[in-house]
């Protein structure tokens, strides 16, 4: 057993030190912390990687995974987001497949139970880390360190900055390249024994096992690639026992430019959600992190704090004559910092400055070097009840902080709103909570926060997109025209806010202007089935039926599935008496969409005025069940009975139709004209 071991003997109890309850424990802890998140929705990323992403359904060639980034484009694309992570994305497909659907509650749990595995394998990880590799006579690797590896291994499991990764369904690439990682590492360890004083020997088997399993990590998130670093630095100091000074020569950097600054200040940021992880936020960009702009700003006492910690740290490994100790420190140093290296903006320019789920990997080291800090503390004072006090209550805040964060992650409005406190002036978090307002509906809170994101950041061109738009639907054009032109003013090829403002002047009457509008957004966006739609709609208003007719036969050649452009060119048709071909037309959407009941209206309607009375009937009805409360579908029924002169049949849905809707002039006017032939046809009878 370990000197550090010794040291934790009053903290950690022997009775549960076998491996087996050792895990069973660790297990147990790390699903306890999340476990409220098992039943959340998709949330903030989750949509594009999940929802939105066409390489989950069955439709899409597996192959297909091989060439797309993590969002679902193709890596070619301009638009694409370069993160190249087909094995998540493969379990994701799988996820869907068996959940049949989207059904969150499936991901969640694979993301909690993985967590929970990754927690366990972390005991067998930090009994290397802290115990090294010592094997008995029959090749049974030995646990040196059992106190020091399960205390390590829970910290790692509780911590809270964790809960990004696995309350967000998104965080399973962490997750599966934190295991594949883990295994990797765990495999190059197996393939060297040492036995007593005899020379380690090696296993070629396992060298390779290791490779294979960092490119599997790899192909789960870049950052698995980084476990070849960390098995070079264990190799170096358990198997080649060799001095690294030279090392950590260049570790500080020489440049003082205030950009170096902020990176160094945004490194001590990161290092503080591990030391206190109860001031989280989904999204830490566009304001969150005021600049550095001088090097008067007390924050530069941060990153000094930071490096002298860490400078501090990197001579006790060096120059400690405890050469455990010098293991131990330098160990716990690569786990925190090698793993970091992808995301630290060192090497090339990452889409971030800081990021929790960044930090699901570099946190092991981070409990590495805590659990050992409380050994020496222990070691060097009386008190040892007290330091026993201290890390108990740091497990049980940390239990308490996952489980209430988890809770955040459970829909949308919680997360959203849980980062005004952490990040007020973060435009991102504002639009966020806007977003998720206008989509339930509560247009006039929504409204006040995108006018805070905007203020927050004026070049916010998504935030001036949906403002613009809320205020379209309320009428308050002249504004949304100013929002929409400033918007695609400072990106002119946002597409989105191209189609947005030609809709504005559309309403505004300003046709040639809505034109030019709309082109321009299918220039940017040449498959844009939505703006073909639209400028579809202003043809027709012009009365240019052709032009109108082949906008909305791109949409839904881009589309297929756009109800809407089949049914205005059904209802175009039908209203300058192309029956045939309006039937023509209906019959292909219905079957694109067979059971879009408002197809099955518009034909039905086309139908009914080709004397098809039967065909006719027969998709009313299919539309009436499918939606039973729409008082149009029962008028239009009533009228094609009325022709057919199934009398009785029509005043039944003239009448059900003016139940539903009783302010429908024509239906009420039809129902007049049917009353009036049923009483002249009693009044003949008699």
């Amino acid at each position: 057993m370990t000197e550090l071991d010794a040291d934790l003997d009053h903290i950690i109890p022997a009775s549960v030190l076998p491996p087996f309850w050792a895990k069973l424990v660790v297990g147990f802890v790390s699903l306890v912390c999340f476990a409220r998140s098992y039943d959340g929705d998709f949330v903030f990323d989750d949509s594009e990687a999940i929802i939105n992403n066409k390489d989950l359904r069955a439709d899409t060639p597996l192959g297909d995974l091989w060439h797309h980034d993590f969002w679902g484009s193709r890596l070619s694309s301009n638009t694409s987001h370069k993160s190249y992570r087909p094995l998540t994305v493969l379990t994701f497909r799988i996820n869907y497949y068996l959940s049949g659907g989207f059904h969150p509650m499936s991901f969640h749990v694979i993301n909690i139970l993985l967590h929970g595995g990754i927690s366990v394998l972390m005991v067998d990880v930090f009994s290397v880390l802290f115990g090294g590799l010592q094997y008995t006579s029959k090749g049974r690797r030995l646990n040196l360190a059992p106190r020091s590896s399960l205390l390590a291994a829970l910290l790692f499991a509780v911590h809270p900055v964790h809960t990004e990764c696995v309350a967000g369904v998104v965080g399973r690439a962490d997750l599966l390249g934190a295991l594949f990682f883990l295994l990797s590492f765990l495999g190059y360890c197996k393939a060297f024994r040492e036995t007593g004083n005899k020379e380690g020997t090696h296993s070629t088997f396992w060298v390779l096992l290791s490779i294979l399993l960092g490119a599997v990590a790899m192909l789960c998130k870049e950052q698995g690639i980084t476990v070849l670093g960390l098995n070079a630095v264990f190799d170096i100091l358990v198997i080649g026992k060799l001095n690294v000074l030279e090392m950590v020569q260049k570790v500080l950097h020489k440049d003082k430019s205030l950009e170096a600054i902020n990176y160094n200040y945004y490194y001590s940021l990161n290092a503080w959600l591990l030391l206190c992880p109860w001031w989280l936020c989904f999204d830490w960009s566009m304001g969150c992190i005021p600049l550095i702009k001088s090097a008067g700003d007390w924050r530069v006492t941060a990153p000094v704090a930071l490096w002298l910690c860490l400078i501090g740290l990197i001579c006790q490994a060096l120059c400690s004559e405890d050469s455990h100790r010098r293991r131990i420190l330098t160990l716990g140093l690569g786990f925190l910092i090698i793993p970091f290296l992808p995301a630290s903006n060192l090497f090339f320019r990452v889409g971030f400055v800081v990021a929790e789920r960044v930090l699901y990997l570099p946190s092991a080291g981070y409990c590495m070097l805590l659990t050992f800090g409380f050994g020496a503390l222990s070691k060097h004072t009386k008190k040892k009840k007290l330091v026993a006090a201290v890390v108990l209550g740091i497990l049980f805040i940390n239990m308490l902080r996952c489980m209430i964060r988890s809770g955040e992650w459970r829909n949308e409005e919680q997360l959203f709103r849980s980062a005004l406190s952490v990040c007020p002036l973060n435009a991102k978090v504002h639009y966020n909570v806007g977003k998720n307002l206008a989509d339930k509906g509560n247009q006039t809170a929504a409204i006040r926060y995108y006018r805070e994101a905007v203020r927050l950041n004026p070049k916010y061109v998504h935030a001036m997109n949906n403002l613009g738009n809320i205020l379209k639907e309320r009428n308050e054009l002249q504004e949304a025209e100013e929002l929409l032109s400033l918007a695609v003013q400072i990106q002119p090829d946002f597409a989105a806010a191209w189609m947005n403002l030609g809709i504005v002047q559309n309403s505004l009457k300003r046709f040639e202007a809505a034109e030019q509008s709309y082109r321009t957004a299918i220039k940017h966006r040449r498959k844009y089935p939505d703006c073909y739609y639209n400028l579809g709609r202003l043809y027709a208003d012009l009365n240019r039926h052709v032009d109108a007719l082949n906008a909305w036969r791109n949409a839904t050649v881009l589309k297929p599935e756009h109800s809407l452009a089949w049914n205005n060119m059904i209802i175009l048709l039908d209203n300058t008496g192309n029956l045939a071909q309006a039937e023509a037309v209906g019959r292909e959407a219905l079957e694109l969409i067979p059971n879009d009941h408002s197809l099955m209206f518009s034909l039905a309607n086309v139908l009914g005025k080709s004397q098809k009375y039967k065909e006719s009937e027969a998709l009313f009805l299919k539309a009436i069940k499918a939606h039973p409360n729409a008082a149009s579908y029962h008028g239009n029924l009533a009228v094609l009975y009325h022709r057919w002169g199934h009398l009785d049949l029509a005043k039944k849905h003239y009448e059900i139709s003016l139940q539903l809707d009783p302010t429908a002039l024509g239906t009420k006017e039809n129902y007049g004209l049917l009353r009036r032939k049923l009483e002249q046809m009693q009044k003949k009878n008699v």
